[in-house]
C-alpha cells in the first residue's frame, strides 16, 4: 500500500487531495497544528477513530508545524511516504502584506525545512510542491511555464523562492521535486475569507436575513478560476510521472470579481449592486490585474484539462452555501456534481465538510 504525506491537510487542497488518495487506496498521513479548538471539520468526514477502527484506519493525524525543522523530520523519518504534498502555507495574499516576515517563514522557509527533512532521512519519496499563479504578478498573459516571474505581494516572492528551492534540490540532490504552478481554484470549502467563498457565503447570508452589506476590494481583478476537486487530481497526475517536472494548472479563461458577482446573485434573482460596498482597506498596495492559465503542457503530458468551468463553478458554490445555512437553493450546481460524481468525490461531503 503507498503511502502519502499532506501538509495542509485540513485545508481545501489538502481535504480534497485525502479524499482522493483514499480512494486510490493510499495510507493518508498528515501534519496539523496543535490548536485549542478543533481546525479539522474539512476532513471530519474521513476520519476514523482508531478505538473502533484499530489498524483498518487509512487516514492518520501527527501534529507538528512547517515552522519547525525537527518535528517535519521526525514524521518524514518514521511514516517514511511515497509521496509527500506541501500544500500548507500562509495562503492569504492580502494579509500577506500584514504580516510579510511570517509569510516568508511559513510559505518560504518551510518548504526549505520539508526538503532538508527528506534529505537528511534518507528517504526516497515523490516531493509536489504547491506552487502559485501569484507569482506571475505582472507578467503578461497567458502565462505558463516559461514566462518569468513577476511577484507582486509577500506572498508571491515566499512562493517564487519556494518553486526555486525546490527546483534546486531536484538538480543538487537528484530528488524527484515538482512544482505544480495552480491558477486559482474554488470549491465550497475554499476559506471564508477568500473573495469568491467571502462572495458565495455573504450571498446566502444575506438571503438568510443574518447579513445586510458585502464589503470588497478591487472589482476589476481578473482570474483564471477553476474547481478545486480537479485540480488535486493534476497534483495527483504530476506525481505520477517518470520524471519530476513543472506544470501550469488553470483553465484558459479568465473573469473579473466583476462577472463573479454577477453571475452569482443573478443565479438567484439578485442585484449585486443593491448589496455590494467598496472598502478600501481591502485593496491591494499592488494589485495583480490579469492571471490566465496557459495549461498546453499539462494537457499534453498529464492528459489533464478541467470539466467544471466558471458558470458551473458559481453555482456550485452559491447551491452549497444556501444549504449550509439552510435555504433552498435552485439546484443546478448540485446537479452538476451529481452528473459528475467519480466515487470519491461526493456533492454530500461539500456541505457536510464545512459545518461548524
Amino acid at each position: 500500500m503507498k503511502k502519502a504525506l499532506i501538509t495542509g491537510i485540513t485545508g481545501q487542497d489538502g481535504s480534497y487531495l485525502a479524499e482522493l488518495l483514499l480512494a486510490e487506496g493510499y495510507e493518508v498521513h498528515g501534519i496539523i497544528r496543535r490548536a485549542s479548538t478543533f481546525n479539522t471539520r474539512r476532513i471530519d468526514h474521513l476520519y476514523r477513530d482508531p478505538h473502533v477502527n484499530g489498524d483498518s484506519n487509512r487516514l492518520v493525524l501527527h501534529y507538528g508545524d512547517i515552522t519547525t525543522s525537527e518535528t517535519i523530520l521526525d514524521v518524514i523519518y518514521n511514516v517514511r511516504p511515497d509521496e509527500i504534498y506541501h500544500l500548507a502555507a500562509q495562503s492569504h495574499v492580502r494579509v500577506s502584506f500584514d504580516m510579510p516576515e511570517h509569510t516568508g517563514d511559513v510559505t518560504g522557509l518551510g518548504t526549505t525545512r520539508i526538503l532538508e527533512a527528506i534529505r537528511k532521512s534518507g528517504v526516497k519519496t515523490r516531493y509536489y510542491q504547491a506552487s502559485s499563479s501569484e507569482m506571475f504578478g505582472a507578467a503578461k498573459p497567458p502565462q505558463g511555464e516559461d514566462t518569468p516571474f513577476e511577484p507582486r505581494s509577500p506572498y508571491a516572492a515566499a512562493k517564487v523562492y519556494a518553486y526555486w528551492i525546490a527546483r534546486n534540490y531536484r538538480e543538487g540532490y537528484q530528488m524527484f521535486a515538482s512544482n505544480g504552478i495552480l491558477f486559482n481554484h474554488e470549491s465550497p470549502r475554499r476559506g471564508e475569507t477568500f473573495v469568491t467563498r467571502k462572495i458565495t457565503r455573504a450571498l446566502a447570508a444575506i438571503r438568510a436575513g443574518k447579513q445586510e452589506k458585502l464589503y470588497l476590494g478591487n472589482l476589476d481583478a481578473r482570474r483564471d478560476w477553476g474547481y478545486a476537486p480537479e485540480y488535486v487530481e493534476a497534483m495527483h497526475q504530476i506525481l505520477q510521472q517518470d520524471a519530476s517536472d513543472d506544470f501550469v494548472i488553470g483553465t484558459g479563461e479568465a473573469h473579473s470579481i466583476r462577472e463573479f458577482l454577477t453571475e452569482a446573485f443573478g443565479y438567484v434573482d439578485m442585484d449585486w449592486k443593491e448589496f455590494v460596498e467598496i472598502d478600501p482597506r481591502y485593496f491591494r498596495p499592488t494589485e495583480v490585474d490579469f492571471l490566465l492559465a496557459d495549461a498546453a503542457k499539462a494537457r499534453e503530458k498529464l492528459g489533464w484539462e478541467p470539466h467544471i468551468h466558471f458558470k458551473q463553478l458559481v453555482r456550485i458554490m452559491v447551491d452549497a452555501d444556501l444549504e449550509l445555512f439552510g435555504l433552498d437553493s435552485p439546484g443546478e450546481g448540485r446537479q452538476i456534481l451529481k452528473l459528475m460524481e467519480k466515487g470519491w468525490h461526493r456533492w454530500e461531503d461539500q456541505v457536510v465538510s464545512m459545518e461548524r
